[in-house]
């Protein structure tokens, strides 16, 4: 019988905590509906990197952004009325926001205004936009997940193309969460928490979508969230409810896999540090960044201009 060889496991450490200043321990609308009532002082998401090296994370439920320092010092660039989750950069100094709450959001981080980028589609909200990526082109794929799943399969998946057409790719999917595209941009990967896997959607060059699969199955109380792909084109999966984040070659065969050591909340990940060669995931109950060695760099992450 065939064996595959066996992943590597590998322990996260622990990069840095919010600090007790900032958190929160008490009930919130966001906590209610998505943490059965219980208090949450933070929940973070949405990790990425400027140029300067410096981390920028969400927390959904005081809709708040953080910059943190190389040194793992924490500043609160922004609180607004909102539940921002995935975040990449527009350009420098500005970053876009899936935010579940209000749309697309855009922040300032010199001065910490956020205001409305697209807020709706033909005068209807979005269900729940959640996390989002640009290719090389321009255009931003993001996803619209709802409180779709298994029940309601009709989370969505967009293209907002540079010149301002909106396309809606998939409109199937039951929790469309995390995404990320493959080195030649023929290949969008997506999270679909509540189906367990991650899909595979290829991308034609005429702009629609086809023969779209299931690339990854994972198991557990929860699944996929973030993703990302580093520069040999293997796909990184962080797994809340496993505590896991998958290192998966192109045939979605485990390479390694890092463990939390603060919890199961292992929600989204980005590459930062020297060469793009570390590993930072949030560990979003207990308000941690986790951070691990990788075997091969980050992709860098495309922007709008």
């Amino acid at each position: 019988m065939f064996l595959l060889n066996a992943p590597q496991i590998q322990a996260f450490s622990v990069f840095s905590e919010m600090p007790e200043s900032f958190r929160r321990p008490q009930r919130s609308a966001w906590a209610d509906a998505n943490r059965g009532g219980i208090a949450a002082d933070s929940f973070l998401e949405g990790p990425v990197f400027d140029d300067a090296g410096n981390l920028y994370v969400t927390d959904i439920p005081w809709g708040r952004i953080f910059r943190i320092d190389a040194a793992g010092a924490w500043t609160l660039v922004a609180e607004y009325d909102g539940e921002p989750n995935g975040m990449k950069f527009l350009e420098a100094g500005r970053l876009l926001i899936a935010d579940y709450k209000n749309g697309l959001m855009l922040l300032d981080v010199a001065t910490g205004r956020v205001e409305p980028y697209l807020e709706r589609r033909n005068s209807e909200r979005f269900k729940g936009v959640n996390d989002l990526v640009f290719d090389s082109a321009g255009n931003l794929y993001f996803t619209d997940q709802g409180q779709s799943g298994l029940h309601d399969p009709s989370g969505r998946l967009y293209r907002l193309r540079k010149n301002g057409q909106l396309d809606l790719l998939l409109d199937n999917v039951p929790s469309p969460n995390g995404v990320a595209l493959s080195p030649d941009e023929r290949v969008l990967y997506l999270a679909v928490t509540r189906g367990n896997c991650v899909w595979r959607v290829p991308l034609l060059p005429d702009g629609s979508v086809s023969k779209v699969g299931q690339f990854f199955t994972s198991y557990g109380p929860s699944g996929p969230d973030g993703l990302a792909v580093d520069a040999q084109g293997n796909v990184v999966v962080a797994n809340p409810g496993l505590g896991y984040v998958w290192l998966l070659n192109a045939r979605a065969e485990p390479i390694v896999v890092w463990r939390s050591p603060k919890g199961t909340s292992t929600t989204n990940i980005a590459y930062g540090g020297e060469g793009r060669r570390t590993l930072y995931c949030t560990e979003s109950v207990s308000g941690s960044i986790l951070k691990a060695e990788a075997p091969a760099p980050g992709l860098p992450l495309a922007r709008l201009r």
